[in-house]
């Protein structure tokens, strides 16, 4: 799992991982798969203070070879990072291996990168492109009930990717994605990328979160 030609993961063709490792951060890490699977092959790498796998040119080379050949088949690829760990950790192991993967994700324009976090808070002050995402980047949250959409959601809708997802998995109670109440206090329907006004919100353009089907979407302005 630490990276695969293939996958067993329905919506993408590849996973790729910059450390294994991670830390809880909200009630859906307490039933972590990753987690289990670290321990399960003798990797002690999980926690705040826990050290994180890092990976060496090998590992690091294999997008590259995917990318050449999605062009050579003239096929878009998706790529899942990360399923062993969270990109938007602020674990002290992260910085440097992050600081590779945006040069490899620029140098894949065939691949579909989907950045899958619970730390969507994190994620404009970790990418290095402001404004100006490339293409194929993706960005998608995890929720595991209402709370924790409420809270990651309306975050994750002024990030300015072509692409933003939603992971509701593992749920740990209902979530209820027609109506989510965005910071500004606009309440959404994320189905259908409907806007229903609340007190005195200001008149966000309408937008249409990417779930199941992960079709580009509008942003959200703040």
């Amino acid at each position: 799992m630490a990276t695969g030609k293939s996958t067993k993961v329905p919506w993408c063709h590849h996973t790729f991982n910059v450390v294994w490792g991670c830390s809880h951060v909200s009630p859906g890490c307490s039933r972590c798969y990753a987690e289990v699977w670290a321990r399960r092959t003798g990797h002690d790498v999980w926690g705040a203070r826990g050290e994180r796998r890092t990976f060496g040119a090998k590992h690091w080379a294999e997008p590259l070879a995917w990318n050449a050949a999605a062009r050579h088949a003239g096929q878009r690829r998706r790529v899942f990072c990360a399923s062993m760990a969270d990109v938007f950790d602020d674990h002290p192991a992260l910085p440097p291996e992050r600081a590779r993967l945006w040069p490899l994700v620029e140098a894949t324009p065939w691949l579909d990168w989907l950045l899958l976090t619970k730390r969507i808070e994190n994620v404009a002050g970790m990418l290095p492109w402001g404004d100006s995402w490339p293409g194929n980047v993706w960005i998608g949250t995890s929720v595991e009930n209402q709370e924790w959409a409420e809270k990651r959601i309306p975050v994750l809708l002024h990030l300015p990717a072509i692409v933003r997802f939603v992971s509701c998995e593992p749920l740990i109670g209902p979530v209820d994605l027609r109506r989510i109440t965005a910071r500004n206090g606009a309440c959404i329907d994320c189905l259908r990328g409907d806007v229903i006004y609340a007190g005195d919100a200001p008149d966000p353009r309408p937008w249409r979160l990417s779930v199941p089907t992960l079709s580009p979407a509008p942003r959200l302005p703040a």
